[in-house]
């Protein structure tokens, strides 16, 4: 099958959760850009959106009609060559509201999985729960009748593994969308030692359609990007735990947070990007990688203890922030959990007793949205991490600290043979994480 043949039948698994919205909206958005080329006007192109809640895909359906909308509008130009044979078609308007029916023309929202069994293409975004995965392929794998191809985006699941317990005999693939898809740029594309080579090549060229930045990472459970992440979380979790005698838990957590994000210039705290994610979700990759990489310590304790406690982060379904390490009010940490009283104490009161103990930021110190636009980033953090290194205040030795750990991290996926080099460690934590700068660097030695 050529790439077009491909396309015209696809499904998406979980298509009304987080990441299988925005897997829906950029295949679409592609599907139609080959619908609409009169090279294929006898073809019936259709994404199969496949979830199992009704009440999400209503909403599904709502969020792919305005973020097509935002993508013609930014198009408008292309558009008119494209409606060029259309003479009932003459304002930009018109040619916007017929774009947006035509991508929502080829989108089909269905509780059914039996709506993949005729599809070339699968992709799979359903939880990151290993035996789910194996039902749900499992059960398209033996009714498709297209002998289809999958793409997974699991974050942390060895795919030589799925492919194995499914039977599919390489026509499986990782290819890890960061979260939202629809905005972030990277990819992680993990190919099994049985994935088919023209999986592996249409992979790259559905990638480059989507102008995403592509690194590849060996078939090792974490992959990169939660390879770094969790063991990252693990060590600040370790620091709470050192730091909790003298600060408290909810201000050890308030400190570790807050080194994290200003004296390591990092867009969030770590508690707040473990929040973001979700505990709960954080559990269960761990719990993953922890099976998969005995020996490794990849468990945390204090984890599961707070997702048993009900405190389990995420996301709303408007997209808000749910409560965990941190309470949020209006998208802003407003307070810190603390697990012994079952309360959340203010921010503010935790601020006051722990700021004046980690000290002031080095003197040439810029918030992380100053710094990553900078036309000489790498002259200021050269300066900045110089004067942070010869500081003695708890803030800069925790935040060394936290940094020479990091690079460690890095050093270790590429030991270990998760990563094949350095540069791409750092490109998944710059592109995929947004860090000012990537782990594997010199602030650190």
């Amino acid at each position: 099958m050529s790439y077009v043949d491909r396309l015209e039948n696809v499904a998406v698994l979980g298509a009304a959760g987080k990441m299988g919205s925005g897997i829906v909206l950029l295949t679409a958005l592609e599907m139609a850009d080959l619908a609409l080329d009169p090279a294929h006007k006898d073809r019936d192109f259709a994404l199969n959106a496949v979830d199992v809640s009704p009440k999400a895909l209503a909403g599904l359906t709502k969020y792919l009609r305005d973020q097509v909308l935002r993508a013609a509008e930014k198009k408008t130009v292309a558009l008119r060559g494209v409606y060029a044979g259309r003479a009932d078609l003459v304002e930009n308007e018109e040619i916007i509201r017929q774009y947006v029916e035509d991508v929502l023309a080829l989108v089909r929202p269905t509780t059914r999985i039996e709506a993949a069994y005729g599809s070339s293409l699968v992709f799979e975004a359903v939880n990151e729960n290993p035996e789910l995965k194996v039902k749900l392929l499992s059960q398209i794998k033996d009714h498709n009748t297209k002998d289809a191809w999958f793409l997974t985006n699991t974050s942390s699941i060895p795919i030589s593994e799925l492919d194995a317990r499914i039977g599919l005999r390489g026509r499986i693939v990782g290819f890890h969308f960061y979260n939202p898809p629809a905005v972030q740029k990277l990819v992680e594309l993990i190919q099994a030692g049985t994935t088919l080579p023209e999986l592996a090549e249409f992979a790259a060229q559905y990638a480059k359609k989507l102008r995403k930045t592509v690194v590849a990472s060996n078939d090792v459970a974490g992959f990169i990007g939660n390879g770094h992440f969790m063991r990252d979380a693990l060590f600040a979790i370790a620091e709470v735990e050192r730091l909790a005698p003298e600060l408290g838990f909810a201000g050890a957590v308030y400190a570790v947070n807050k080194v994290s994000q200003e004296f390591l210039i990092r867009p969030m705290g770590i508690f707040q990007l473990v929040d973001y994610v979700g505990l709960d979700v954080c559990r269960f990759i761990l719990g993953v990688m922890n099976e998969r990489l005995p020996g490794k310590g990849l468990h945390s304790p204090l984890v599961d203890r707070l997702v048993e406690m009900g405190i389990a982060g995420g996301q709303f379904a408007d997209g808000s922030q749910k409560d965990g390490f941190l309470k949020y009010e209006k998208g802003r940490p407003a307070g810190v959990f603390d697990p012994e009283t079952k309360a959340y104490v203010p921010l503010g009161e935790v601020a006051a007793r722990c700021d004046e103990r980690l000290g002031p930021l080095p003197a040439s110190a810029k918030p992380w949205k100053g710094v990553i636009s900078m036309t000489d980033k790498a002259g200021y953090l050269d300066i900045y991490f110089h004067e942070l290194r010869g500081m003695t205040t708890l803030g800069a030795e925790l935040a060394v600290s936290c940094g020479r750990n990091a690079k460690e991290i890095g050093l270790g996926l590429v030991k270990d043979g998760v990563a094949r080099r350095d540069e791409d460690v750092n490109t998944v934590m710059l592109t995929g994480f947004y860090h000012a700068y990537g782990p594997i660097n010199g602030y650190f030695d």
